[in-house]
């Protein structure tokens, strides 16, 4: 169904909304630095304003996507139409006392920064975090996919998941009624992560700040930082980083335009200045033809791809 801004506003009209941006060219907030215009940008404050929102673009049959810090989506040339839902006025986060085995929690809602979280947790000495320092994603993004570094992942602090359906309801998951696997878990797909409870340790301070003092270090050394990306654009396969195939296939520093596999981490794919989407797309197809010609290997994204072609 094709929609414009301005059913969207009228769908919208009435309600109170942090903010509302109109075919906002969404170069503007992804990581990427790239991609074209959504026919609208929502910020919400609080979960009143989700289900609002939701609720109206749902009656009204108008597309919609959830989306967090915008690190790992790629928006195509010619824009997303309907809704992005930008989650990110969702961001409060509370640490609780220590439970009867010593176990202590931290809630947190969909749309708080990755970095924010690592730091509350650090200050408060709680251990388990530390594998997510340096990842610029948001709490929603981070459990849906079930991101993970360094030997850890979402699903090993977990304790359960809030859901908002797409029809207003709320559900709690357990830990042990989500299904999570390597970059993905079995949450239902009509249903929004609106926050989370994370189960953490008591820890040393200066044993978990430096810790995460090693991940960054490590993280400047190997990653582009330098450069807007999406981070991580292939999957690893079992027992073979993405990013030393590539490297294998002498594909570093390969170049589109202004798109290029980094020639410090295969598994980048830099922005180098004006870059757009459709020459990433085209790179990101060459890589995955070289791959499976050469080795017949089928090397699947990561990042999440939205939005209509040019």
């Amino acid at each position: 169904m094709m929609t414009d801004h301005r059913e969207i506003a009228d769908a919208l009209a009435g309600l109170t909304i942090g903010k509302v941006m109109y075919n906002e060219p969404m170069a503007l907030h992804t990581s990427l630095k790239m991609g074209g215009h959504a026919d609208a940008l929502i910020l919400i404050e609080n979960e009143e304003q989700l289900g609002d929102v939701v609720g109206r673009l749902r009656a009204r049959e108008i597309p919609f996507l959830p989306v967090g810090n915008l690190s790992n989506v790629l928006v195509q040339d010619g824009g997303y139409r309907g809704a992005l839902i930008w989650m990110r006025g969702l961001d409060r986060m509370v640490v609780s006392s220590p439970d009867a085995d010593g176990r202590y929690f931290i809630d947190v809602q969909a749309g708080a920064a990755l970095a924010r979280l690592v730091g509350m947790a650090a200050a408060s000495e709680l251990t388990g975090l530390e594998f997510c320092t340096g990842i610029p994603g948001s709490l929603g993004g981070a459990i849906w996919m079930n991101a993970g570094a360094y030997g850890k992942e979402m699903k090993d602090v977990v304790g359960s998941v809030l859901l908002f359906s797409n029809r207003g309801e709320k559900k709690v998951l357990t830990r042990k009624e989500i299904a999570f696997t390597y970059r993905n878990s079995n949450l239902p797909a009509d249903m929004i992560v609106s926050g989370a409870r994370l189960v953490l340790q008591k820890g040393s301070g200066a044993q978990i700040q430096e810790r995460m003092a090693e991940i960054m270090k490590m993280r400047r050394e190997k990653h582009p930082l330098e450069y807007p990306s999406a981070g991580s654009v292939f999957r690893n396969l079992p027992g073979l980083a993405a990013g030393k195939l590539i490297e294998d296939l002498g594909l570093k520093g390969m170049r589109l335009g202004d798109v290029q596999v980094s020639k410090k981490h295969g598994n980048f794919i830099i922005n180098k200045g004006r870059g757009t989407a459709t020459d990433m797309l085209a790179l990101i197809a060459l890589v995955q033809e070289k791959a499976w010609n050469e080795k017949g290997i089928r090397l699947e994204t990561e990042i999440v791809i939205i939005g209509e072609k040019a």
